[in-house]
């Protein structure tokens, strides 16, 4: 990260601190029911894969994909359980690429939060608070992170307390390092204590969690392709049937057993997907 050269402090503005509009939201975040769960987790992704499009307009494009998805397959088959399968996958290509853009930058904050945190150490030697230091890296830290960061200490100028203005930052990110860094920054403004030290052994600790991972990664690539496969292989050799076939699927549904075997193996298909997708996920955190 570049030196910042004449940089300048942040100057509070208290009078602007309640012009700041709340996200929208469909959950109430306290996880009452199953229902309030899975808003919440939606709301969470949309906010945490920096799109900035809003729960309700990613409803809506669900939605359209449903429809577009659905009405294709109804033209080409005209057949009700072929066209309700194809519009539950359009409606989950939008959630499953927020999905991935969500992985995508969670990784790339990752990788920059060791750098960020030693010029946070560094900033900190200089005798600057913690709200100049903080303001400081901001301005240095590249996108995506350094727009969150930019986020929180843009708050701060506007007058709100730095354990209010970094209160969400875990959260927009989903990273709980940066819970970690946050917590840090405000137990030592309220008690002291040798916050370069902190930061220096949390950056070292960062670094050596993601050389770990990058080393399970490696090492488990040939397993995690193997389920990814499992995943994909049912649906394509479906694909390929009806395609050699168009009528394939007409005479499959044509008796009861056909189709209670297919709404079946549907829904075994999409357990057996959640099931490995979870496995894949808890073995990146362990």
């Amino acid at each position: 990260m570049a030196a910042t050269a004449g940089w300048q402090p942040p100057q509070t503005q208290p009078d602007f601190a309640d012009i700041l509009k709340e996200q929208e939201t469909f959950g109430t975040g306290r996880g009452e029911d199953a229902a309030d769960q899975i808003n919440t987790w939606f709301d969470e992704l949309m906010l945490q894969s920096g799109l900035g499009i809003s729960p309700s307009m990613m409803v809506a494009l669900c939605a359209c994909s449903a429809m577009t998805f659905g009405g294709a397959i109804f033209v080409w088959q005209e057949n009700l359980l072929t066209t309700a399968v194809a519009g539950l996958v359009g409606f989950m290509l939008p959630v499953i690429f927020t999905i991935m853009a969500r992985t995508r930058r969670q990784d790339k904050m990752t990788s920059q939060i060791p750098a960020m945190l030693e010029e946070l150490a560094r900033a900190a030697k200089t005798g600057r608070s913690v709200e100049q230091s903080m303001a400081m890296v901001a301005a240095d830290t590249p996108d995506p992170l350094g727009a969150e960061l930019k986020l929180a200490t843009g708050r701060v100028e506007m007058g709100i307390p730095l354990k209010d203005a970094l209160r969400d930052l875990p959260r927009r990110t989903g990273l709980m390092t940066l819970g970690l860094m946050c917590m840090t920054l405000v137990v030592q403004q309220q008690t002291g204590g040798d916050l370069v030290t902190v930061l220096e052994r949390l950056s070292r600790t960062v670094r050596d969690r993601l050389l770990f991972m990058g080393r399970l990664r490696a090492a488990t690539a040939a397993s995690r392709a193997t389920a990814i496969l499992m995943i994909v292989l049912p649906p394509a050799v479906l694909a390929f049937f009806v395609y050699r076939k168009p009528t394939y699927m007409d005479e499959l549904l044509s008796s009861a057993w056909g189709r209670n075997s297919t709404i079946l193996a549907i829904c075994l298909e999409i357990v057996g997907a959640l099931w490995v997708l979870r496995i894949l996920k808890d073995s990146e955190r362990s």
